[in-house]
């Protein structure tokens, strides 16, 4: 039986406070890995930005979009992974299915 593939997009904020090479750095990781476990990928780099609310006391996110095509396997993955990772305010993954 065939893996069915949809559509998915994941917003993650990282800290900026950690300096632009790390932002860089861990832009660049999440892209290799979806890369790695999908195809289609596109990031788009919202940049720095003012936060809603203040999240362990940072006013401040750098925000970033990545849009992929996946089997259903891979978001958990990168849930998990988004989870673990330094300088990772919040993230949040949704599937847009066709």
């Amino acid at each position: 039986m065939a893996k069915i593939n949809d559509n998915y997009e994941v917003v993650y904020i990282i800290d900026p406070a950690q300096g632009e090479e790390a932002v860089a750095a861990t832009v660049e990781k999440f892209k290799a890995l979806a890369e790695k476990h999908s195809s289609v990928v596109e990031v788009e780099e919202w940049g720095k930005r003012k936060l809603a609310y203040a999240i362990d006391y940072k006013t401040e996110g750098y925000y970033v979009l990545m849009s992929f095509t996946s089997d259903p396997d891979f978001p958990k993955e990168l849930d998990r992974v988004l989870g673990i990772t330094d300088g990772i305010l919040r993230s949040m993954i949704v599937c847009k299915g066709e």
